[in-house]
């Protein structure tokens, strides 16, 4: 038999036919032996074969056989530093849910989601949530943040769930194609599934008040239908993105504005750092690309964490 994960737990898997009927499904051990160095070598989203074990009172189904991938999304692994993560498998496009605070999305994450998404081939949005929230400061910031990445070529919306804004302009992206929803814990993810198929009651959780931090309220990746000819891959929520696989020389073909001038460089290896008659960096010292996109850019290329917080955006506003 043969269908779709639409669900994956870690120890077993739910998978859907072509016909519509559900089953449990474990993974076979080979899977797990074959050099694959995920933690999950089954994601939401692959196609799969699988035969039922009809032996015992419980029809579960055996997992053997993972077809090819037209692509994926990947991190590394939060605790296996030498092991990655596969989030979701065969995504027509990924939506990343911003939030200006409440909880707080750096450009660093943004940055990190965006090159990975590019790396594996796979359109990405940037959806500012929680807009009904905004007071003038944290507006300032989102149009500011939307100006940078629209520039890029990066479409932006911005949407508010729980007043129903943007919501038709985000079906019309959806329609027909396999999405997936991604961010950190607490910017509407959830939410923003419910307030798009409001059948579906996802459970969601308040922001905590002591670290504004989301709560977990999406366990495992799973995926929906959507009455409008949309299938939708819910996501539990990220703190930090691991970029993974990439050479420092391969990095900045990731951000679309630095390849647009990489053959301007006087050097075709350049790494765009200390290099002379580097066309990137003078278009950094131009004001042509944003500071933030080349302090992501460093921080990958020196392969760091995640560190950059919230006062990055005024400290590039007051540097412009």
């Amino acid at each position: 038999m043969t269908g779709w994960v639409y669900k994956s737990t870690g120890s077993y898997y739910t998978v859907k036919t072509d016909t519509g009927a559900l089953y449990d499904c474990r993974i076979k051990g080979k899977f797990r032996i074959q050099g694959i160095k995920s933690t999950n070598p089954i994601a939401v989203g692959d196609r799969v074969d699988f035969d039922l074990d009809q032996s015992t009172d419980e029809i579960i189904g055996q997992i053997h056989t993972i077809h090819d991938r037209k692509n994926y999304i990947i991190r590394k692994s939060v605790n296996l530093s030498k092991q990655v993560h596969i989030i979701a498998a065969n995504v027509d496009v990924v939506f990343l849910l911003i939030t200006i605070n409440n909880p707080t999305t750096t450009t660093s994450f943004i940055d990190r989601f965006l090159v990975t998404a590019e790396a594996y081939g796979i359109e990405a949005v940037l959806i500012f949530n929680k807009i009904d929230t905004y007071d003038e400061a944290a507006l300032e910031e989102q149009l500011y943040l939307q100006y940078v990445y629209s520039q890029i070529g990066y479409r932006c919306l911005r949407v508010s769930a729980l007043e129903s804004k943007g919501l038709e302009e985000l079906k019309v992206l959806m329609k027909g194609k396999v999405c997936m929803f991604s961010g950190h814990s607490g910017v509407g993810k959830s939410t923003l599934v419910n307030a798009l198929e409001p059948g579906l009651d996802l459970r969601t959780a308040s922001i905590s008040d002591s670290h504004q931090q989301g709560q977990h309220t999406t366990t495992f990746a799973e995926m929906f239908d959507l009455s409008f000819g949309t299938k939708i891959i819910d996501t539990p929520g990220i703190r930090g993105f691991g970029v993974v696989d990439m050479e420092p020389e391969e990095v900045s073909d990731y951000f679309p504005e630095f390849f647009a001038l990489k053959e301007s460089c006087k050097f075709n290896n350049c790494l765009h750092k200390e290099e002379p008659q580097c066309a990137v960096k003078k278009a950094l010292d131009a004001d042509e690309i944003a500071w933030s996109r080349y302090r992501s850019y460093l921080q990958i290329l020196a392969g760091d964490d995640e560190q950059y917080r919230g006062d990055q955006y005024a400290d590039e506003r007051k540097s412009g």
